[in-house]
């Protein structure tokens, strides 16, 4: 009777948490079918009318689909980066005899401690008066969100390489592979899970950056989080199509999260950090 009560009393605080956790979601959706009179005058659960127009007009009549897709390019090409750099980064530091080897470890995560805004003013000098032809393009945000994902996904995949047998990085030399073979084809597969953990993060660090993304993109690079801002003004704010963007923009983020569940949690608990 005592186990049943205290499982009961789980259930019941996991569905508090998780109400708790998806009502924002929920409100933010119900204001997104809403007109604007309706955003203030109803305050009830339940919807009962479909305003689309909320994300029609800003998808497919104004700017933001281009957002949205620069959010993708961006998000994408970064993660894809980063999980190379960091798979190799991670195989050197486990495999090889680097001298001052945990010092460099712990250099690379001082980068990911730094507040970004310290980076800011270099950064947008940089990309805007040395090197102008990157500014306000894909490639520079790509670049600049490595400054900060490289070392949280090295550090994330070090247990993950750590946890994989050298002997095996040996049976495959003595069989003829070459250094890049073992790494494609045996540190790669093997891996999988915690590159795959470490992909998630790396993507859902780059889709919701803010600040860089306002600093070094004027139109063309633009990404949905900054473009989420161009609905409040100075006459009022647009809280329909605001909500209405909100919700598109976590769509990838899901749809990405959904196709890679399966990993998110053995890659989590795959290997150890060692010193």
């Amino acid at each position: 009777m005592r186990k049943t009560l205290t499982k009961l009393l789980w259930y019941i605080l996991w569905l508090f948490l998780s109400i708790i956790t998806l009502f924002p979601i929920y409100w933010t959706l119900l204001v997104s079918l809403r007109t604007r009179l309706e955003i203030f005058t109803r305050t009830d659960l339940i919807p009962n009318t479909f305003y689309l127009e909320n994300y029609f007009r800003p998808l497919f009549r104004d700017i933001y689909g281009r957002f949205l897709l620069n959010s993708v390019i961006v998000a994408t090409g970064n993660t894809l980066v980063v999980i190379f750099l960091a798979v190799l980064a991670t195989f050197a530091l486990s495999r090889f005899r680097l001298r001052g080897s945990s010092n460099i470890f712990f250099w690379t995560l001082t980068n990911r401690m730094a507040p970004p805004a310290a980076f800011t003013l270099p950064l947008y000098l940089l990309f805007a008066k040395i090197l102008p032809f990157f500014y306000d393009t894909h490639f520079a945000l790509i670049l600049v969100y490595c400054v900060f994902n490289l070392p949280f996904a090295i550090w994330l995949l070090k247990g993950t390489i750590d946890s994989i047998p050298r002997d095996i990085d040996e049976a495959a030399y003595v069989d003829g592979a070459t250094l890049w073979q073992v790494i494609w084809k045996i540190i790669f597969p093997m891996a999988r899970p915690g590159i795959m953990a470490t992909a998630v993060l790396t993507w859902l660090f780059s889709w919701n950056e803010y600040l860089f993304a306002s600093t070094l993109t004027n139109f063309r690079a633009r990404t949905m989080p900054t473009g989420l801002a161009e609905f409040v003004t100075v006459t009022g704010t647009n809280w329909g199509e605001m909500a209405a963007m909100t919700i598109i923009t976590m769509i990838p983020a899901f749809v990405f999260l959904f196709l890679v569940q399966k990993y998110i949690v053995v890659g989590m608990t795959f290997g150890a950090v060692k010193e």
